[in-house]
C-alpha cells in the first residue's frame, strides 16, 4: 500500500501509524481566566467539544447556532461537566445577513473578545439563493464568517492578543472561486461547492494575516480531516450517507480529538504571534498555493465586502485602515 503523508516538519506517516498521529495529543494547561471566547455551531460536534475545552480552561464561552433549545442545552451541560458557570448562548442563521450582523451588534456589547472560532459550516446545502441573493452554500460556508468577523475586528483588535481560527477542509484544493459566477446556480457539485466555500476561507484567513499585522490579532486555518460522529451528513441521499459513515467511522477522528485541537489553536501559549498557517492534527500543514497570490486574497477580501452589502457606517477601514 502507498505510504500517506501528513506532513509537517518532514514527518512521514505510513498507514500503520496514521492512528498514532490522529490521537496524538495537543492539550494545554493554560488558564484563560477572563479571556472572552465565541464559537460558532457550537451547540454540537467538534464545535461543542472545542467550547468545552475553553470553557474547561477557564474562559467565558459564548456559542452560536440557529437551534436555541440545542443550545440551551448545549449550555446546560458545558457548565454541568467543567464547572464553569460563564458558558452563554446566542442564535445565529448564517443563511442570513441580517441574523449575523445580530449577533455582532450583541458581541460586540462585550467588554472583549479575544477569540473567535469560525467553526459553523454545512455541506450538501440546496443549489439556491439565499434570500440575501447569495450562494446558499457560500454563505453559510463562508460569507457568513466573513462579516461575522468584518464586524468583530474592531473589539478583537482592542482586546488584543486575540485570535481568530477558522475551519476549512481539503476539498477546498478543488474549488474554483470566479467572482463573476461564484452565485451560478448549477454550477458546482456536492464536493465542487464545498470546495469552493472552503478555498475562500482558507484565502480569507491568508489577507486577514496580511491585514493584521503588528496588531496583536493573528489567523489560522484548521482542517479538521475527517470527523466520524457529526452531523454534517444528514443533507446528503441516506445510501450515500450510510456508505460515507462507515468510511469516517473507519478513518474519521472523534470529534474529542478535534474539539481538543480546535481549542489548542486558539489557546496554546506557544502559538502566540503564530498567524497565517494551516494546522491540521495541531501541526502546521501546507496551505493552498493561492494564499500567497496577494492580488487574489485582496481581491476575494473586497468581493466579499460587496457580497454582503457592508454599509459606510459599518467600514471601520475607510478611517481605521489596518
Amino acid at each position: 500500500m502507498q505510504g500517506i503523508y501528513f506532513s509537517s516538519d518532514a514527518l512521514v506517516c505510513r498507514p500503520t501509524s496514521v492512528r498514532l498521529v490522529l490521537t496524538m495529543p495537543c492539550n494545554t494547561s493554560v488558564k484563560l481566566n477572563g479571556k472572552v471566547a465565541v464559537v460558532t455551531g457550537g451547540s454540537s460536534g467538534m464545535g461543542y467539544e472545542a467550547a468545552m475545552n475553553l470553557a474547561n480552561h477557564g474562559a467565558r464561552v459564548i456559542i452560536a447556532s440557529r437551534n436555541a433549545a440545542r443550545l440551551e442545552e448545549a449550555t446546560k451541560q458545558i457548565i454541568a461537566e467543567t464547572g464553569n458557570s460563564n458558558v452563554s448562548y446566542k442564535t445565529v442563521d448564517l443563511a442570513s445577513l441580517s441574523s449575523v450582523r445580530n449577533l455582532a451588534r450583541e458581541i460586540n456589547m462585550e467588554d472583549k473578545v479575544n477569540v473567535l472560532i469560525n467553526n459553523a459550516g454545512a455541506i450538501a446545502l440546496p443549489d439556491r439563493l439565499t434570500a440575501d441573493d447569495l450562494n446558499l452554500t457560500m454563505q453559510v460556508n463562508y460569507l457568513g464568517a466573513f462579516l461575522l468577523t468584518f464586524l468583530l475586528l474592531p473589539k478583537l483588535r482592542a482586546s488584543a492578543p486575540s485570535r481568530i481560527v477558522n475551519g476549512v477542509a481539503a476539498t477546498m484544493y478543488v474549488g474554483d472561486i470566479d467572482f463573476d459566477h461564484w452565485n451560478d446556480l448549477g454550477r458546482y457539485n456536492v464536493i465542487t461547492a464545498l470546495g469552493t466555500s472552503k478555498l475562500a476561507v482558507a484565502l480569507f484567513s491568508a489577507e486577514l494575516d496580511n491585514r493584521l499585522k503588528n496588531t496583536g490579532v493573528t489567523a489560522n486555518s484548521f482542517d479538521p480531516f475527517l470527523v466520524k460522529d457529526t452531523n454534517l451528513l444528514s443533507n446528503i441521499p441516506q445510501g450515500l450517507q450510510n456508505v460515507s459513515q462507515f468510511f469516517l467511522n473507519i478513518v474519521g477522528q472523534r470529534k474529542e480529538d478535534v474539539g481538543e485541537q480546535i481549542a489548542y489553536l486558539a489557546a496554546a501559549p506557544e502559538l502566540e504571534g503564530v498567524s497565517g498557517r494551516l494546522f491540521k492534527f495541531c501541526h502546521e500543514f501546507p496551505n493552498h498555493w493561492l494564499v500567497h497570490n496577494r492580488h487574489f486574497t485582496k481581491r476575494l477580501w473586497e468581493e466579499s465586502k460587496k457580497a454582503v452589502k457592508i454599509s459606510g457606517k459599518e467600514d471601520w477601514e475607510m478611517s481605521n485602515a489596518i
